[in-house]
């Protein structure tokens, strides 16, 4: 038979791949359902490409969705059930004064991240969780200074508390994880985020049901030629209903047309839209 000689390679997942099925894991346990609006973005995409230094949208929609947070406690605010410590106490919302953005970024993985070659080949990209304090009371050019920063700086600068995660034994991990994801605690917000943005507009697709465990995720389809995008919020049903959603979508827009392309079309050295 011409197989008779195939052999059949197996390779144990490596920290970086556990990590992440252990996060998938946690989000299981989100019920999360996905509200779109779709958006034309043309003249701000305009304004965008004009600015120096040319800010991207993840800049962009970050601090958007932060300042439609600011007058919306339910998007800086996550579920937490007491069962953990106590389970005589009801389920409970926790809620940050400020908004706290994580960031999914995907970098090539090097050997200096700790990556064997045979694991380079398979596995070729490694996501990285970068998290921005207060994205709303931040410049533009600021927030994308720092997302750059973590696309490039050396993993073990920017990404330390994650790496340090990767090493941990799984049963510890996937508690940590558990327990960053519902602490009641100012510190949960600081580690894990207030909200997330994932998004595969860069590479021309769309990935509307990434998984998550936030209250709320943002991500966001590529332009098409008219300049529209469908803008996807993923929201967690414990604490949000269709409505509030819709309307915070609706926020964003109005928040994308007014202050952030005034404050790109400052950068782009145009008159701020009146």
């Amino acid at each position: 038979m011409a197989d008779a000689g195939m052999t059949i390679t197996t390779t144990p997942l490596d920290g970086q791949r556990r990590l992440v099925g252990d996060i998938v894991r946690l989000s299981h346990r989100v019920p999360i359902f996905p509200v779109d609006r779709i958006m034309t973005l043309a003249d701000l995409d305009a304004v965008r490409r004009a600015a120096a230094p040319r800010i991207g949208w993840s800049a962009v929609f970050m601090k958007a969705w932060a300042i439609v947070a600011r007058d919306r406690p339910a998007l800086r605010s996550w579920y937490v059930p007491w069962r953990i410590l106590t389970p005589w106490r009801r389920p409970a919302w926790a809620t940050s004064p400020v908004s706290v953005a994580s960031l999914a970024i995907s970098r090539p993985r090097v050997p200096q991240d700790g990556a064997n070659p045979h694991d380079l080949a398979l596995d070729p990209e490694a996501i990285w969780w970068a998290r921005l304090r207060e994205p709303d009371n931040r410049p533009l050019t600021e927030l994308q200074a720092a997302i750059h920063h973590h696309a490039t700086a050396p993993v073990g600068e920017v990404f330390a508390r994650q790496l340090e995660l990767v090493m941990v034994p799984g049963p510890l991990r996937r508690l940590i994880l558990r327990w960053n994801a519902h602490a009641p605690s100012m510190k949960r917000a600081l580690r894990v985020g207030t909200f997330s943005l994932s998004t595969l507009a860069g590479e021309g697709c769309a990935n509307r049901m990434h998984p998550t465990f936030l209250t709320t995720s943002l991500t966001w389809t590529p332009l098409d030629n008219s300049g529209r995008t469908t803008v996807t919020v993923l929201a967690d049903h414990r604490l949000l209903d269709g409505v509030p959603v819709a309307r915070a979508l609706a926020a964003l827009e109005e928040t994308l047309q007014g202050p952030i392309r005034a404050e790109l079309a400052a950068l782009a050295g145009g008159p701020s839209p009146g």
